[in-house]
């Protein structure tokens, strides 16, 4: 048990659960900080992401910051959550707030802007007193069997498709509306290319694959954008990042200070990490 707390309020929120929609855990500490909650800042070598507020026994995963990184959104698997939930943590009246969000499902990814929440082929858009109701991107989307979208900040989409030898896509938003998705042209991308992060400047995307010459079940691959607009070849993150386990759901903060990535151990196990973003530029310069 890593958590003796959080399982207790696991227990308590899916009692409540049944005459609520929302479970809620005030997370406190008499040296609470209001951004990355609270945590000490990691090194070169991943940590467990916040190990005393987020982790259980069960699945965490698909971490996602807003950009005053006062809200940290991710999923939980396992136990009583039988399927995937949305969870977010708060930072509000001085403390940290846990909620579970049963009403809205999906990988979460949050746009540079923090306006939008996008959840696959669907998103929410954020207004003066939460978030919306979920819409969905229709045209030219609806084809695509979309399990992670992220966006760049003049708006282009990148994606994956749920298919064994599905590429990666992108579509430029051209005078208010998207483009038919083109293949992302990246010459030795693998055959499962999955979860894309993409800058927000767009000068490099990262996504996580399974190949035989990496380190275990899927690793966490880095491709840059060259001088002439082409992308680089792809490059592992390392061992240090990639273990004999399923590594994958790369996502940089909004700052650019931090990657946090998740670890899965099979089943319903698995756990978010994250490790200071100075080695992107090493690899860059490699």
């Amino acid at each position: 048990m890593k958590n003796r707390l959080i399982i207790l309020f696991t227990l308590a929120v899916l009692s409540a659960c049944k005459t609520e929609k929302l479970g809620e855990k005030e997370i406190e500490s008499s040296t609470i900080e209001n951004q990355y909650l609270g945590q000490n800042p990691p090194g070169l070598i991943p940590e467990l992401f916040a190990p005393d507020i987020i982790q259980t026994e069960h699945r965490e995963a698909e971490a996602a910051f807003s950009p005053d990184l006062k809200e940290f959104y991710f999923r939980r698997r396992g136990g009583n959550f039988k399927s995937h939930t949305l969870v977010v943590v708060k930072y509000q009246n001085n403390q940290w707030t846990e909620s579970l969000i049963d009403s809205i499902s999906g990988e979460p990814f949050i746009s540079p802007d923090g306006q939008t929440m996008h959840l696959g082929k669907r998103y929410i858009d954020r207004t003066p007193t939460g978030w919306s109701d979920v819409k969905k991107l229709g045209a030219p989307f609806d084809e695509y069997r979309i399990m992670r979208l992220t966006s760049s900040s003049n708006g282009t989409y990148y994606f994956d498709e749920a298919s064994e030898s599905g590429p990666l896509r992108y579509s430029r938003l051209i005078n208010g509306k998207h483009e038919k998705p083109q293949v992302l042209n990246i010459e030795d991308i693998g055959n499962w290319n999955a979860h894309p992060f993409i800058a927000p400047d767009e000068s490099y995307v990262i996504w996580d694959d399974q190949r035989e010459s990496g380190f275990g079940s899927s690793d966490l691959y880095i491709s840059f954008r060259q001088e002439d607009h082409s992308w680089g070849p792809s490059i592992n993150l390392g061992d240090k990042i990639n273990t004999e386990f399923e590594d994958a759901y790369g996502s940089m903060s909004p700052d650019g200070k931090y990657f946090f990535f998740h670890r899965s151990y099979g089943g319903d196990i698995g756990d978010i990490f994250w490790v200071d973003a100075q080695f992107i530029e090493a690899l860059k310069l490699d």
